[in-house]
């Protein structure tokens, strides 16, 4: 079997960063024509769905291609590649959209408003995440050693994950967000859907504008655990491009879906730790024993479904203590 480690070929890369242009620009297009206004959960479902299913399909495309290059058995590796990371990235987004509902609340910034501010993140977290994709191939490529680094990184921060969960954050005591706040000029009160505006003759941003900040920041963040975790799963950049991009384009739909009921999945942050550990193993042992991509996927999926599960049947320890009082 020709197994191809870069199976993206220029035109390839070129044809699928025109697809995400185009559908992020009719995101545009609708948002201007809806206006500001708050995303119900049918909307945020419905855009689910349609986003799932663009990923599915093109995935479908991605098969067809890859049999008629090399032939069924590289084309159902590949895409099975393909459909792993995109769960695995899926189930990682979620703590962003737990970071997000954070940031939100921290700065009371209306329903309405925060569309257009995650839409501007999505799209910094797709070029961010590129040039991180690219960076980690390089690296792939020069130094074999470096899943091992990759490894031990992710069983840390599995770890942290599971001591960190359930904690409250104070955003307020946030070292970016003090040094943001002296030393770049922000206006005291929101302006629509403006990220700046002209304050005495001075151009200032609003406090949109820093939420848009601390965003993209917190993807930052995020990026340098879920990249390296798709790796895991495969070194070929064109297969983690894809299912990277396909994840984050759903992000904004996932967060309008969960953002209500955020505190119904308070086990859910205990499973993403379980993946992101066993990630990081599977990566510390690929020398030893390769672990099937189909066990891999199926953990991932159950793993995910029984910490939403319990976290619905369980309830949250402390809304519970304050319905007793």
């Amino acid at each position: 079997m020709t197994d191809p480690t870069h199976s993206g070929t220029p035109l390839l890369y070129f044809g699928f960063s025109a697809l995400v242009v185009l559908l992020l620009a009719v995101d545009f297009v609708l948002l201007r024509a809806q206006g500001s206004h708050k995303v119900s959960v049918k909307e945020a479902a419905l855009w689910s769905v349609v986003w799932v299913l663009a990923a599915a399909a093109f995935g479908g495309w991605f098969w067809w291609h890859l049999n008629g290059q090399y032939g069924p058995e590289v084309a159902n590796l590949k895409t099975l590649q393909y459909a792993t990371g995109y769960v695995i990235e899926k189930g990682l987004a979620i703590e962003n959209v737990f970071v997000w509902i954070t940031i939100f609340t921290y700065f009371s910034i209306p329903a309405e408003l925060q569309k257009r501010v995650l839409l501007w993140g999505v799209v910094g977290a797709i070029a961010l995440r590129a040039g991180l994709i690219y960076l980690g191939a390089v690296l792939i490529h020069q130094f074999t050693w470096i899943f091992y680094v990759f490894g031990l990184f992710l069983v840390f921060t599995g770890i942290k994950m599971f001591v960190v969960t359930g904690k409250e954050s104070d955003l307020g005591t946030n070292p970016l967000l003090r040094w943001l706040r002296g030393h770049v000029p922000i206006s005291h009160d929101l302006h629509g859907e403006k990220f700046s505006i002209l304050e005495n003759g001075k151009r200032v941003f609003t406090p949109l504008a820093l939420v848009l900040m601390l965003v993209e920041v917190s993807d930052v963040v995020f990026a340098v655990d879920s990249i390296p975790a798709i790796f895991a799963v495969t070194s070929d950049p064109f297969v983690v491009f894809t299912a990277n991009t396909f994840a984050i384009l759903g992000l904004r739909a996932m967060y309008f879906m969960l953002a209500d009921m955020a505190d119904r999945f308070h086990l859910l942050g205990y499973g993403l730790a379980v993946i992101v550990t066993l990630v990081g193993v599977k990566m510390l042992v690929m020398d030893f024993y390769k672990v099937p991509i189909v066990w891999m996927l199926a953990t991932v999926v159950v793993v995910l479904a029984v910490s939403v599960l319990a976290s619905l049947m369980t309830g949250r320890p402390g809304k519970a203590h304050a319905a007793q009082r």
